[in-house]
């Protein structure tokens, strides 16, 4: 019971870190790059830019919503911003709970790094293949 009452006493936030954010926007455009390397002399590059503009919606919108509730909060108008060696020590809330930052920040940041590195991996075995073909 006494672990509860410490953890209600330790710092908490409801919101990602500025890198956690950059971060994403940095492993969206690492796969809309590794998607174009699929492009080759056929009629499927239309399909990547229809895919790379989706990419570009689904992280667009998230930051765009991000930056205007950053603007808009009242709350953290004259708060020194902290840095993310801080952020990732304290305790994030979700809807399912609390957990440490660096831990939401990993749950954020590895589906899209093990699509992104994935597809990277499926583009450099299809150019390889290609090649070993010809």
């Amino acid at each position: 019971m006494t672990d509860e009452h410490d953890r209600d006493d330790k710092p908490v936030s409801d919101s990602l870190h500025p890198l956690v954010y950059m971060a994403v926007v940095g492993l969206a455009l690492w796969l809309i790059l590794s998607v174009w390397g699929f492009a080759g002399a056929g009629d499927a590059d239309y399909l990547l830019a229809v895919v790379s503009v989706f990419i570009v919606i689904a992280v667009t919108v998230p930051l765009t919503l991000w930056r205007v509730w950053q603007k808009n909060n009242t709350a953290n108008l004259g708060e020194k911003r902290q840095s993310f060696r801080d952020w990732a020590s304290i305790e994030f809330a979700t809807s399912q709970g609390r957990r440490k930052g660096a831990n939401a920040a990993i749950e954020v940041l590895v589906p899209l790094a093990a699509v992104a590195f994935g597809m990277t991996a499926f583009a450099i075995a299809l150019h390889f293949a290609a090649h070993g073909a010809a």
